[in-house]
Parts: structure tokens; sequence; C-alpha cells
């Protein structure tokens, strides 16, 4: 494989891609990968991949089809073994939350994530006289 491909399949699988083939072409020396790409992962997936493999790939997008999350967005853990395992909030990799809270923001919506985590009183720098 090219130095490029390995950045290619890279790129899928830090947005949760799955390849579905791969083909070279005969005589012109082209890799075609067909693959799956979330919708939510998508945006900005043509400039990055172009960015990581200095213009040797050409993404082309296309929807194909809906899939549904087996996760539920708005799940909270509950018994003490769900609190241990995934902690007091329970937002530790909730794919289906994540996407829904990309999506809230971007549409300028409402969301669950707190602007000032622990604030206190600004300090003034100027030396009062």
């Amino acid at each position: 494989k090219q130095w490029y491909q390995r950045r290619v399949y890279g790129v899928l699988a830090k947005r949760q891609g799955r390849v579905i083939s791969e083909e070279l072409k005969e005589g012109s020396g082209t890799f075609v990968i067909a693959a799956v790409l979330p919708v939510a992962e998508s945006l900005g997936f043509a400039d990055e991949i172009r960015k990581k493999t200095s213009g040797f790939a050409m993404p082309q997008l296309v929807f194909s089809h809906w899939e549904t999350l087996q996760e539920d967005p708005f799940w909270v853990p509950t018994t003490e073994e769900e609190l241990a395992h995934f902690g007091e909030l329970g937002d530790s990799g909730n794919l289906a939350h994540d996407y829904m809270m990309s999506a809230r923001k971007r549409k300028g919506l409402s969301t669950d994530e707190q602007i000032v985590v622990s604030g206190e009183k600004q300090r003034t720098l100027k030396k009062n006289k």
C-alpha cells in the first residue's frame, strides 16, 4: 500500500467509517476505496482527506442509506455497576449523544454542556492606587 492509502484508512477509522470494497483499476494505477461513513462524520471529510493525502485522494460522497445507532442518546446510568463502569454522567463513549449534541450546537439549539465549569470572580491585573 502507498503512504496515502494508509492515511485514507486512518481518516475513515477516525470518523467511524467502514471500508466496503477496494479495487485497483487496471492500467491507470487508480485505487478505488468504497466505504460507509456516518453523515454526521462527513462534514469536513473532503477537506481533511485532501490535507492528509496532500491531494492524492479525491473523495466523492454519495448518500446510500440510513442506519440507526443501537445507543440511546438520553441514557443515564442507574445501577451501581453502571455508575462504576460509565461514571456519574454516563456520557463517555455514547456516540448517539455526541452526534445529537453536535447537531444541536451546529443549529444553534441549546445543549447540556456547561460553558463555565468552575467560575470565580475575575481578578483585575491592574493595581489599584
